[in-house]
Order: C-alpha cells, then structure tokens, then sequence
C-alpha cells in the first residue's frame, strides 16, 4: 500500500486552525496513506527569524508528495517597499516550483444559497485557470519606483506559459462533464487582446492551442464584460482561462457568487509539484477564537487527494477525495452546522467535528 508524504504550512492566523482541521479530516477519510509533516513557515515566522520560506521547509516541499497550507499573512509585517510578507510564502513556492496552474472551483453547494436569485445547487459549477507564474504579477519584488514620483510594473506573457496553461485547461475540460447550460465541453479565453499586445498575444496563443483540441469548443471574453456574465449566466461557463491578475480577481467574483471565500478551495499545480490551500487569507481578527470555517482547506485537501490519485493512478485517492467533497455538501445540506460565512454559527471544530461524523 503506497504512502504519501505531505508538508503542512499551518501559517499565520487563521491558518493553523484550518489547516489542522483539514488535516483531522482527511486523516478520518485516508487513515494511515498519508503521512504529515509539519513545516515552518510565513507572516509570523518572519518577524522571528527574517524568512518567509525557510530552506529547511522550501526543501520539503519540493521533496514531498504535496503541500497543504493554511494561510499566510499579518497586518504590519510588510518588506520595505510596504508589500506584504506573507504573501511571498506562497508566491516563493509557486515560482520556485513552477506551479504554473492555479485551479479555483466555482460550484454552488446544496445548502448554500447563492446571492444571485434563481439558482439552485449544482446550476454553477464550472473551474477558473489561473495562469500563476507570469502576467503582472511576475514584476512583484521587481518594480520600479523612480524618485518617489514614479511606478511601474511590468506585464510578462510568454510563449511557454500561455501554451502550457491553454493545454492545461484544454485537458481539464476533456474530463469535465461540460458547462451546465448546454453540456457542452467549452473553454472560454478572458482577456483584454481589443486593447493590449499583451493580451492579444496571450488569445492568439490559446487559439492555436486549440487547434489541437477539436472536441473543445473555444469561447472568448474580455476580462471587464465576463464580470457581468458571471453574474448573468453563470451556467454557460465550463473552464476559464485567464492571465493572472484577471484569474486572481474573476476567482474571488465567481467566490463570491457560491457563499464566499470561506467554501473556495484553490490549488496551485505544475508538472511534478501541487500546493493546496483555501482561497480565503488569514482573517487575524477572529485568529484564535474558533470561529474560521474549515471548510475551503478541507475541500482544497479533496482537490489535493483528487491530483495524487491522477499522478499515482491510485483509485483509493480519488474515492477519498470524492468522499470528502461529499461529506462536506452532506453536512451543509443538513443545515445543523452552518459556519459563520454562510449564515450559521458553527464554529472550526464542530465543522470539523460534523464532516468526521458524516464520514464514518
């Protein structure tokens, strides 16, 4: 019986509560095939020691199976420039380790009610693709900023990484079911190509990318009109592909249209590495008192056991996974134990507690 190995970030705030949790659950759900091991790491940790990413612990997950994080962040601890230094926990992983692909899950739960009137659980469900390692956000820690009057950053878009993050999504919507409207397998292009190069690039790439995939239909659209039909139509939507601000920005919108950061799971991919964490930050001012929900961590741990079943082809995996992701909607459909986010008071452990008992 294969084990896998996973390093564990608990982080800054919230995280360590979460994290744990997640870890409580899908030890209830795997047993023994997963291996734990708890690394150093973030916001807090910096201030101690003056690293975000220690070697020791960047060693480990690359070494590991995979990464499960809880969040990384606290008000004040910034690097000089005044950005923020928990950010650079994750930001370091995903660059260091190419993880090339961020996938955030946009699915409307039974026992959630979305603030858009009309739909029911299951009519929204459809998957973002951040490209994670280029775009704007490839200038952070390397902008400019010229006698204290001016800044700039600079948008990167590759070749390599347009490709690799189409084929990506392109492969991803093979093995969906397609767009809840039609049924039909789609990947949709959000850019802004009627204005920048760089977006226009960034199209033409994903076009010829299609090519290869005729059973995949290509839809395009612009970064600002997608906000609306995310809020319009949100069944027309299968996969989203998009450069890495749009992705980061559409990802917490299409959030927030399910209930909330609090039921966003997330996953940063690459060829050979995965790091898994809730969509949410590190809220520090409920840090502590039991009051975060689990459950965004949690189900980022099902995504995390669904990509170890498809590397390992290991179909006990992706049963747990499956039983996991079905837990947590059991429990929200129940209604017994709501968290705080969406409408209810159940705290971290007694989420945590309700998605054990629902699986045993």
């Amino acid at each position: 019986m294969q084990t896998y190995d996973i390093v564990t970030i608990d982080g800054d705030g919230i995280g360590p509560e979460v994290n744990q949790s997640a870890i409580t659950v899908l030890r209830e759900a795997m047993g023994d095939r997963l291996r734990f091991t708890a690394a150093d790491g973030g916001a807090a940790h910096y201030a101690k020691t003056g690293a975000v990413l220690p070697p020791d612990t960047f060693n480990a997950c690359r070494d590991a199976h995979a990464i499960l994080h809880g969040a990384a962040g606290l008000p004040g601890v910034t690097y000089p420039d005044g950005t923020e230094v928990g950010n650079d926990l994750h930001l370091q992983l995903r660059f260091r380790l190419d993880l090339y692909a961020n996938v955030r899950p946009i699915r409307l739960y039974r026992g959630v009610t979305s603030p858009l009137a009309g739909w029911a659980a299951g009519s929204i469900d459809y998957v973002i693709v951040r490209e994670n390692t280029e775009g704007l956000y490839a200038s952070r820690g390397a902008g400019i900023v010229l006698r204290g009057e001016v800044a700039t950053d600079t948008l990167v878009v590759t070749r390599k990484g347009v490709e690799r993050v189409a084929r990506f999504s392109f492969e991803l919507a093979r093995r969906r079911s397609g767009a809840k409207r039609d049924g039909r397998r789609r990947v949709t292009v959000c850019d802004k190509a009627n204005i920048l190069r760089s977006y226009a690039f960034f199209r033409a790439v994903c076009t010829e990318v299609a090519a290869h995939y005729p059973d995949v239909e290509i839809d395009y659209a612009y970064a600002d009109a997608i906000t609306v039909h995310l809020l319009k139509k949100p069944d027309f939507y299968d996969v989203i592909v998009a450069e890495n601000m749009f992705g980061d920005i559409l990802s917490d919108l299409g959030a927030g249209t399910v209930g909330g950061l609090g039921i966003a799971a997330s996953a940063e991919l690459g060829d050979g590495h995965g790091l898994f964490q809730g969509a949410h930050g590190s809220a520090p001012d409920i840090a502590g008192q039991n009051l975060a929900s689990p459950l965004a961590t949690i189900l980022s741990g099902a995504m995390m056991l669904r990509w170890l079943a498809a590397r390992h082809a290991d179909a006990t995996l992706l049963a747990g996974a499956d039983r996991v992701e079905q837990a947590v909607e059991a429990v929200l459909a129940q209604g017994e134990q709501v968290p705080r986010d969406l409408g209810g008071s159940a705290r971290c452990t007694e989420m945590t507690d309700a998605v054990c008992r629902q699986l045993r």
